[in-house]
């Protein structure tokens, strides 16, 4: 009896999620209707294919949700998990659809598929050559999968999970991105979710504000600020930044990248108080601008010895590359194929760092490093005094242990992740170079690589292009949701 009870119980929670799954891919079935208005503006003919998106979207998550729409089972956190998993995939499925269907660019359903979890998980990685030519709808739907991407689309469900009549905190801690999932700017979740996308949308529009005043006309100021306060990198040219040749539009973009890739909670912190102290006395944060600092001064220094630029552009440039692959935006103002190898790797290794908790940025993020480094630090100290108590501090505030051990695990699988997808890359028929920027570009949610990646992955074929996409939800997901999902152990219980 107890087992046939479990059973039920297991069924009651699967339909749940079914539910859930159905009703948020309804609501992501509508933002293919700003891409309709786009097209119907300039009339670019690309309309027929956000259309014809909008209805499969619609029907299938129809399908989904009705047989199952009186389920009201409350969602465990492993639930939180597979909805999440779940929601991205699917995402990066129906997300390619008007990419596929419209005639320009003529993607294959791989390519397709990269392009779209490329756009949702902000990662900027593009198969297109020769986006100036593109429909201008579809240059918007690419920059406006970044923006819903970046804060995550399950984030902006949260904030009208009452509708839905489940519990969201699941679906928080499975979203979140960070060491630490449990923390909530508001005492109500839904609180939390609406007030950061509240942020979000301002970060926004002051960025489009900024573009615009800079010299961009609406269409590119908008496009911008949707990938840049995402940090995701994609542009509406081929030359990205490069093609305004502006050093104003240039330092806007470093600022608001910057700015994306900071821990949210610092800034729902400052809005409350009207404040910005509170970002000096974080330590991830103070860490962040000095890991900015130092390989910005390092980077200028080796181009102007090398030759590569001299006076103002050297720093500038310097700048701009560590801020724009140190936060995993990808935004280009120099070909880095250009410069010499060794500064293009350096300025490729920072994105494995940088990045705050919280924030839209890819990578291992700093405060990750900064535990692995602190406990770095404690084992060597216990070797030398094995009897005395050193406890894990970040600024004031101890560390427990488990915290410790999680960052470990998680670094470990990281890597043992990127090593393997490196070995595949290269069966794919990569060099080592381009196999090693290739994966760097996907599971930091980078965008651009080495070597024949380096400015899009138009290349890379069917195989390499699945290995891509795997690679940027593991990144976006910080690996273990999807790694769960992965065990026998996961659907046994």
């Amino acid at each position: 009896m107890a087992l046939t009870d479990a059973k039920l119980n297991r069924i009651h929670r699967f339909g749940a999620v079914q539910r859930v799954m159905g009703i948020l891919l309804m609501i992501f079935s509508l933002t293919m209707l700003p891409p309709m208005a786009v097209s119907w503006l300039y009339a670019d003919g690309t309309a027929p294919a956000f259309a014809l998106a909008l209805s499969i979207n619609v029907v299938l998550g129809a399908l989904t949700w009705w047989p199952v729409r009186h389920s009201r089972a409350e969602l465990k956190i492993r639930d939180g998990f597979l909805v999440t998993v779940l929601f991205w995939m699917v995402l990066g499925l129906s997300g390619a659809i008007p990419l596929y269907v419209a005639d320009q660019p003529g993607l294959t359903i791989p390519q397709a598929v990269f392009e779209s979890v490329s756009g949702l998980t902000t990662t900027g990685a593009t198969v297109i050559v020769g986006l100036d030519g593109l429909p201008k709808a579809l240059l918007y739907y690419r920059q406006q999968l970044q923006w819903f991407g970046g804060m995550g689309l399950v984030i902006l469900a949260i904030a009208i999970l009452p509708m839905l009549g489940v519990g969201g905190m699941q679906l928080y801690r499975a979203e979140s991105l960070g060491p630490v999932k449990d923390t909530k700017l508001t005492p109500r979740l839904v609180e939390t979710a609406r007030a950061l996308w509240l942020i979000y949308l301002s970060l926004t529009i002051a960025c489009a504000v900024a573009y615009r005043w800079a010299g961009m006309d609406w269409f590119d100021a908008i496009g911008h600020s949707f990938s840049t306060v995402s940090t995701g990198g994609f542009s509406t040219h081929d030359a990205s930044i490069a093609y305004f040749d502006s050093a104003i539009i240039e330092l806007i973009c470093i600022a608001f990248m910057v700015i994306g890739a900071v821990n949210f909670g610092l800034h729902f912190v400052a809005f409350r108080s009207r404040s910005i102290t509170g970002y000096w006395s974080d330590p991830e944060f103070r860490v962040f601008i000095g890991i900015i600092a130092a390989a910005t001064l390092g980077i200028t220094a080796l181009l102007m010895l090398t030759g590569t630029y001299w006076g103002f552009e050297a720093p500038l440039q310097a700048l701009f590359q560590v801020v724009s692959i140190g936060t995993t935006a990808g935004f280009a103002s120099a070909d880095l194929n250009l410069w010499p190898s060794m500064i293009s790797t350096l300025v490729i290794l920072v994105s494995f760092i940088c990045g705050c908790a919280y924030s839209t940025a890819g990578g291992l993020k700093v405060v990750r490093v900064m535990l692995l480094f602190k406990q770095g630090l404690r084992s060597v100290f216990h070797n030398i005094h094995p009897s005395a108590v050193a406890p894990v501090k970040l600024g004031a505030r101890s560390v427990p242990d488990e915290v410790i051990q999680g960052v470990w695990g998680f670094f470990s699988v990281y890597i043992g992740f990127y090593v393997v997808l490196v070995v595949l890359m290269q069966l794919s028929g990569m060099d080592p170079v381009t196999a090693f920027g290739a994966v760097a570009a996907t599971i930091n949610n980078l965008g651009p690589g080495l070597g024949e990646v380096s400015t899009s992955f138009s290349s890379v074929g069917g195989f390499g292009l699945w290995l891509g996409s795997f690679a940027m939800l593991l990144g976006r997901l910080e690996i273990f949701p999807l790694l769960v999902l992965m065990t026998p152990y996961f659907w046994r219980r």
